[in-house]
């Protein structure tokens, strides 16, 4: 199985340097090498330019300017054209699709922050001695750079990313062939269903809190951006200090936010593949639940539009985002396949509308947010807990109360 690990560099203060003329020149390669696709489009010819094309101009740059661009690993240069290149592939597909195109874009410095190695070994080495109690990564152009491995990291690495937060700098490995961990057998089984008043509910009817990170966050998080915009526009051209600081303290607070969402996420899970052997869940398409709704024209009145309760569902998107399901569920899933564990996924249409005790599917079965009754066989309970009871039946397990 594949897994990734990430831990904190402790660069000296010239290392520091050269990590961000690292990233500075990957930016500018990766800019030229957009600024050659649109030129070439451009022109009346309509001429292609594919990534093995600029990929045989490295060495010719390399060669021009030693300086700034010679002195990066070639591989790692590569992987920058790789990175234009996937993201032309999605701007087509999307084109394609019919999706918003979204057609790739100038990196200013500040937003390019990820350098990749696509080979342990080539431009980059992982130095883990079972002996030396420091660990270090090796980086061409760069030295030697401590590393605070917090843990040990198992299978075979095979690509290395050194990538940039704020003001601290970590190391991605990605590693495969790791040895899986399996955990004894528990013969419980369970299904859950993902809420917004609830993180989740088990089919057993057991409520895991929302700790609604971003909310609790908001405040703090608004006075910083009201900060940050409160600085002229001429002001902010000019990255005065106080402007710097201001940008900091916002990403730092969005930082803040994703670490607690994932901790949480992290946490959760693992407790789940602790208690149970097979976990059923909703499958669920964040990306369509997340959608404003359309606009309602008025046809009395051109130019006019009805209500259509965009209001209130901006606030359930922002709900369902600060909840992070789909962080979750993929933890989960990672989770799951290393202890051994089986993850079923349902289909989550009318799970809270259908009654586990005679079928009956109706909206009018869910008369308030938490509560369930069939207006059928007249079975109450909560709503949540059906939900995850219907996925439980979905998936064909057989429950305790069933069996």
């Amino acid at each position: 199985m594949h897994r990734a690990y990430k831990f904190l560099l402790r660069p000296t203060v010239r290392q520091t340097q050269a990590l961000s003329e690292m990233l500075r020149d990957h930016c500018s390669l990766y800019n030229a090498a957009l600024q050659e696709r649109r030129d070439a489009y451009r022109h009346p010819s309509k001429t292609s330019v594919t990534y093995g094309m600029q990929s045989v101009q490295l060495k010719d740059i390399r060669a021009f300017d030693p300086e700034r661009q010679g002195r990066w690993s070639f591989s790692s240069q590569q992987a920058t054209l790789r990175r234009l290149d996937k993201a032309f592939a999605a701007f087509f597909r999307r084109v394609t699709a019919g999706d918003k195109p979204g057609y790739p874009r100038f990196r200013g410095v500040n937003w390019f922050d990820t350098v990749d190695f696509p080979k342990d070994g080539d431009g980059c080495r992982w130095d883990s001695t079972p002996h030396d109690p420091v660990t270090r990564v090796r980086l061409q152009g760069v030295g030697h750079v401590r590393v605070h491995q917090h843990r040990a990291v198992r299978g075979r690495v095979k690509t290395v990313s050194v990538k940039r937060e704020g003001r601290q700098w970590y190391v991605i490995l990605a590693c495969d062939e790791v040895p899986a961990e399996p955990l004894p057998a528990t013969g419980a089984v369970t299904g859950i269903d993902m809420g917004v008043a609830h993180f989740l509910t088990t089919s057993e009817g057991e409520h895991q809190p929302n700790p609604r990170h971003g909310r609790r966050n908001a405040d703090a998080l608004a006075d910083a951006q009201r900060a940050l915009k409160a600085f002229p526009r001429h002001r902010r051209e000019n990255r005065t200090a106080r402007h710097r600081r201001a940008v900091e303290k916002v990403a730092k607070l969005h930082r803040k936010v994703r670490r607690q969402r994932t901790d949480h996420a992290h946490k959760t899970a693992l407790a789940m593949v602790r208690t149970y052997d097979v976990i059923a869940h909703e499958r669920l398409s964040i990306a369509n639940m997340v959608r404003t709704p359309k606009a309602k024209p008025d046809p009395d009145q051109p130019g006019a539009f009805l209500p259509n309760g965009a209001a209130a569902k901006a606030g359930l998107n922002r709900s369902i985002h600060d909840a992070g399901w789909g962080v979750f569920l993929g933890i989960l899933a990672h989770k799951a396949e290393s202890a051994g564990r089986r993850l079923i996924p349902v289909d989550p249409r009318n799970t809270s509308r259908t009654c586990p005790e005679c079928g009956h599917t109706s909206g009018e079965n869910r008369p308030t947010q938490q509560k369930f009754e069939c207006t059928q066989c007249g079975h109450t309970a909560n709503a949540d807990q059906v939900g995850a009871l219907n996925v439980a039946i979905r998936a064909g397990l057989v429950l305790p109360d069933a069996a």
